[in-house]
């Protein structure tokens, strides 16, 4: 599945989205601008304001208040991830050096605290107070579910926090996107809690997607060790379900007393996690959130957005690092 398949509709918008992120640095310290310029550069397939604008075009939502949704959803996920890669001391993403390989933590931190405050100011150009209330709640389930990871999750095999992690962590935000586009259209709140309910599906698929491709990638293109969330005692779902067919696996079992600190033991998991079905039951999971997304589209009448929307969904599961 091509990205092109669903993009193209959309790529013209795209560019508007981009050029209203870039114009948040008009005025402001040139660091600031370079800054962003610099995040702006890494790429990405801008999935998150390609949602949005699907699906606001779809119900016929304004379009200036899809740019500027689009702009704001794109910035908030932009400001996780630079605060995110400070905490992970990470020095890549996407083969290129993050924010914090070249500034100092204050300035990390300052930057996407001006990245969230400007997402904000965006969501509130929409002048639509409940998509204010929607985006604060995300934001606030954001955090939330990155301070729980850090206290709570390390050597825990639960599906349950890992389910509200992945929400946290990704899906509450492709919720958000979908919802906040129907919010701005004219359509009934029934449609709008269908791309909710959408959004939330196809967010818990590609964070599963990603798990997997954390085991199954190759480590050159992945651009970190495999199975790196596990080497960091988070276990997402091919272990959990490895560790549940192999409950009494000796390297399952020091889990939950800080064995993921051992590099020759977590070495040998990972890759007998590689060597079992546990990736492959992983994706039936996501593909069950895929189904689901598909059958909610199957609700909307046909049109080209409909089509853009159904194989961005498909892609989600087909795409390969």
């Amino acid at each position: 599945m091509s990205t092109v398949s669903f993009f193209t509709p959309v790529q013209e918008q795209v560019k508007l989205v981009e050029d209203r992120m870039r114009a948040q640095a008009d005025k402001t310290h040139p660091d600031l601008r370079a800054a962003l310029e610099h995040l702006l550069s890494a790429g990405g397939k801008r999935i998150r304001p390609t949602l949005g604008l699907l699906v606001g075009n779809m119900l016929g939502a304004p379009l200036e208040k899809l740019i500027t949704l689009g702009a704001s959803v794109e910035l908030l996920h932009t400001a996780t991830l630079v605060h995110d890669d400070l905490i992970d001391g990470a020095l890549l993403r996407r083969g290129m050096p993050t924010l914090n390989a070249r500034w100092s933590p204050p300035a990390t931190v300052l930057t996407g605290d001006f990245l969230f405050a400007r997402a904000a100011k965006l969501a509130a150009e929409a002048d639509h107070l409940p998509l204010m209330n929607l985006f604060a709640e995300t934001l606030a389930t954001i955090v939330n579910g990155e301070l729980t990871q850090m206290f709570s999750s390390r050597g825990l095999i639960s599906r349950e926090n890992y389910y509200e992690r992945i929400y946290a962590k990704t899906a509450s935000l492709f919720e958000m996107t979908a919802h906040a586009s129907a919010m701005i259209s004219p359509a009934d709140k029934s449609m709008a809690e269908n791309m909710r309910d959408f959004g939330y599906q196809i967010g818990m698929a590609f964070q599963i997607v990603d798990d997997i491709l954390d085991f199954t990638g190759e480590q050159i293109t992945v651009g970190k060790p495999l199975g790196s969330d596990l080497l960091n005692g988070l276990a997402t779902l091919p272990a959990i379900y490895y560790a549940e067919a192999n409950p009494n696996d000796s390297d399952v079992l020091t889990l939950p007393t800080g064995g993921w600190t051992n590099a020759e033991n977590m070495a040998r998991l990972v890759e007998n996690i590689r060597n079992s079905d546990a990736s492959e039951k992983s994706m039936q999971e996501a593909q069950k959130h895929i189904d689901r997304a598909l059958q909610i589209l199957s609700q909307v009448n046909a049109c080209p957005e409909r089509e853009s929307l159904e194989n961005l969904a498909n892609f989600i599961v087909d795409r390969k690092i």
